[in-house]
């Protein structure tokens, strides 16, 4: 299926792409077939399995109230976050669930989502089964969905019966390699970012895209704004404090980084530290491309506007269109699943994006940003998800800090080097992809490995 730059980057919620937002579309997708099927005043109940990474870490990770939000019809982009705990405490106390918003059914969590720890489908880690079932407890619906990562939800049924995969929309330059772009960038002698953009204007007008895009990145500077003003604890019982506005207040008593260099890296890390405390808070944030990694990006762009010559609406355009080009790449080639290549599945991804989309904003050429990209990859190979506690708290939110300032030296160092170099983008996916098979499913967004393992919780007793 064909990838758009807004499939890549959507509006929606903390703190997982994967386990939030994916899942929320896919109970708001069943209770719509539900009411397709004229099934939906039929129903008394709905039972939803969660298998693989969902099950192991779906709590930390909000699965449980995104999957209720979902099925009342709430949308990752349309929810109010200021409106959940409400919505969600009236389920609770009640035991009423209201089928998009209309139709009520009893629901229990302790009866009704089942999380089957241990336990994994066949096609991805990232499995959910919905059934819903009549008055006389029978069978109305049953419907298996996959979370591939970032937001994206695959049916079982097009998994397994490629005449029900979708399409996708042709576009003028389709690719799966950055062999393959690039060829078309030679053969119509355009910039990476150009032959992106005319595939973007297969869905809407070149004026549609770059007020997508504009509004993108507003909603980026609004997550980083309500950052840098946040303070107390994240939710989660890890009891980690709010550090952006702190750094903040602080950075802005400190001398012009062009005085001391040193501060710019000080303030990537903040604008990363800002989002992703955001995130981890079930605060509104971009995917990009997912929301574990969600600060790479929207924090090398504030880098961009704010600490290098002459920066323009252009460049954030030229930024975005490469980006998603690159995203394009990992999603077709590999996976930007953490749940199946680990965080270099998401740090990684968004790193090796940032890093060429950076480039193609500072006017840099084609072979500059795809060296760039590989860059970004190469030196986050093997990296591994183990969030303590299954929250999207340790180490992640630090993690974006380094993504960023990575991001930004790949892209330093491509621009210095005119685009000459040994290892291609298409082969660094691949490595990537073959080393996040090998990698056990321990390190693969479990919490069962790495710092999930042995770093002691010290969380309060109930």
């Amino acid at each position: 299926m064909t990838v758009s730059l807004f499939d890549l980057f959507s509006v929606g919620i903390g703190p997982s792409s994967s386990h939030t937002v994916g899942p929320m579309r896919a109970a708001r997708r069943f209770s719509l077939k539900l009411k397709e099927r004229r099934q939906l005043k039929l129903s008394a109940s709905v039972t939803i399995d969660l298998f693989g990474s969902l099950a192991m870490t779906g709590i930390g990770h909000g699965i449980d109230k995104a999957l209720l939000l979902g099925l009342e019809g709430h949308t990752p982009e349309g929810v109010d976050p200021a409106s959940i705990p409400g919505m969600l405490s009236y389920i609770a106390h009640t035991g009423v669930l209201n089928l998009l918003g209309c139709h009520p059914i009893s629901f229990s969590s302790d009866e009704h989502l089942i999380f089957n720890k241990g336990k994994r489908l066949p096609f991805h880690s990232n499995a959910m089964r919905f059934v819903a079932r009549d008055f006389q407890k029978n069978e109305l619906l049953s419907q298996i969905y996959y979370s591939t990562g970032g937001g994206f939800i695959v049916e079982h049924e097009k998994i397994h019966d490629p005449a029900l995969a979708e399409a996708g929309k042709a576009v003028p330059f389709p690719f799966e390699t950055a062999a393959e772009l690039l060829e078309h960038c030679r053969r119509e002698k355009r910039a990476l970012f150009e032959i992106i953009l005319e595939n973007e204007k297969s869905w809407r007008s070149e004026e549609g895209v770059k007020e997508g895009i504009y509004n993108l990145w507003k909603v980026m500077q609004g997550c980083v704004k309500r950052g840098l003003h946040q303070t107390g604890v994240l939710p989660g019982g890890l009891r980690v404090e709010r550090r952006a506005a702190k750094i903040y207040r602080e950075l802005l008593k400190c001398p012009d980084p062009k005085e001391d260099p040193a501060l710019l890296f000080d303030w990537v890390s903040l604008f990363a530290l800002a989002v992703n405390e955001e995130n981890a808070a079930g605060g509104r944030v971009v995917t990009a491309p997912t929301n574990g990694a969600a600060g790479v990006i929207p924090s090398v762009l504030h880098y961009y506007h704010r600490f290098t010559p002459n920066p323009s609406n252009e460049g954030i355009v030229k930024f975005f269109l490469t980006a998603a080009a690159i995203g394009m790449l990992y999603k077709a080639r590999a996976s930007i699943s953490a749940a199946e290549m680990g965080c270099q599945g998401e740090i990684g991804v968004a790193c090796s994006m940032a890093a060429g989309g950076l480039t193609a904003a500072l006017e840099g050429s084609n072979a500059e940003i795809e060296n760039a990209a590989e860059i970004g990859m190469e030196h986050n190979l093997g990296l591994t998800c183990d969030p303590v506690n299954g929250l999207v708290q340790i180490p992640c939110i630090e993690r974006n800090t380094m993504g960023a300032v990575k991001a930004i030296n790949a892209s330093r160092l491509a621009l210095r080097g005119e685009g000459n170099h040994r290892v291609s983008l298409d082969q660094v996916i691949q490595a990537m992809r073959h080393t996040g098979e090998d990698m056990k499913s321990a390190y693969k967004e479990t919490s069962e490995g790495g710092l999930a393992l042995f770093v002691p919780l010290n969380l309060p007793e109930c």
